[in-house]
């Protein structure tokens, strides 16, 4: 069932929903998660069961501010605190050690446990009002099916689980991929995923540098080496080999179904179908996985995508490009 999510009545269903441990479609700045209360392992069960995702596999818990996030959190580190000082409410993730007893399955069974604020209007009011209710936190991964193309309007989540899923329409994402993911459970902190928010303000904020996660880091969200995959096969290039293969392909005529997501508009009739790629991070982040989904709509075989620039801006949308071409071979 589709909500308006900027509706009083929607938003203390949807609460009551997560209090009797429903399932719940939530609109964030990031993506729409699929969400249920965190602090009940029977509840984060139907987020596992539904999306098909391993139970080993960690959620992320969203909470208000850094006052609830203690409840989930043994202790929070300095570094988690001035994270959240810099960034919360907003697409940051910290992973902090677990409280004892405390969300064991949101946290796929770690002795950490990550957590978020979120900024989007729609996702405070209903974690607000679910809080009246006694729920600590809601555990909400993207609502879509595991390891592929994460959601960005309420329309998606409808499509991957039908209309018996309680869903609130919040509009279109602002940001468009998921979190940026910082470790601070060990001395040094370590960012494990990109987001919108790069290294270099991380580091700013944190007043040191970044390390690279070891053997040992904790296991987060979205940091498989094959994820976020459309159904269509994406192949990764870069614009020279884009355009060998354009070229080579249309000689044979061989790319009916190939559908090309680039910043250079290809030569005409060397694209089954193009969508142009922004030159701006911000604007292609927002997009991505609108336009991923778009393509598979429309029958795409396979999509070409023009590898972003090499640049620090562009890393989160580099992470999941990388990941989504992960399972295709040359």
């Amino acid at each position: 069932m589709l909500l308006p999510g900027h509706d009083a009545d929607a938003v203390q269903a949807a609460a009551r929903g997560l209090a009797d441990g429903e399932l719940l479609g939530l609109p964030t700045e990031t993506v729409y998660g699929l969400a249920a209360r965190a602090d009940r392992d029977e509840a984060v069960a139907k987020i596992f069961a539904a999306k098909g995702r391993p139970s080993d596999h960690p959620l992320i818990v969203h909470v208000l501010d850094a006052a609830g996030a203690e409840p989930f959190a043994d202790h929070l580190p300095a570094a988690a605190r001035r994270l959240m000082e810099a960034f919360w409410p907003g697409p940051l993730t910290v992973i902090v050690p677990r409280a004892r007893g405390v969300a064991s399955s949101a946290a796929g069974g770690q002795a950490t446990v990550a957590l978020r604020a979120p900024a989007h209007p729609v996702a405070r009011a209903v974690l607000a009002a679910a809080l009246e209710l006694g729920v600590l936190g809601v555990a909400a991964p993207s609502a879509n099916r595991f390891g592929r193309v994460s959601p960005t309007r309420a329309a998606h989540v409808v499509e991957e689980f039908g209309p018996g899923l309680l869903v609130l329409d919040g509009g279109a994402c602002e940001v468009g991929i998921e979190s940026s993911i910082v470790d601070c459970s060990r001395e040094r902190p370590a960012l494990l995923r990109p987001g919108l928010i790069g290294r270099a303000r991380i580091e700013a904020a944190l007043g040191e540098p970044l390390v690279a996660p070891d053997a040992q880091a904790p296991k987060a969200s979205g940091t498989l080496a094959a994820h976020y995959a459309p159904a269509a096969r994406l192949r990764l290039l870069d614009a020279d080999r884009l355009a060998l293969l354009l070229a080579t392909g249309a000689a044979s005529a061989g790319l009916e179904g190939v559908a090309v997501y680039s910043r250079a508009q290809p030569p005409a009739g060397l694209a089954w179908k193009w969508q142009a790629q922004p030159g701006d991070p911000a604007a292609a982040a927002h997009e991505l996985f609108a336009v991923l989904r778009a393509l598979d709509a429309a029958g795409a075989r396979e999509i070409w995508v023009e590898a972003p620039p090499r640049d620090p801006a562009w890393d989160g949308v580099r992470d999941r490009l990388s990941r989504a071409a992960a399972a295709f071979t040359e």
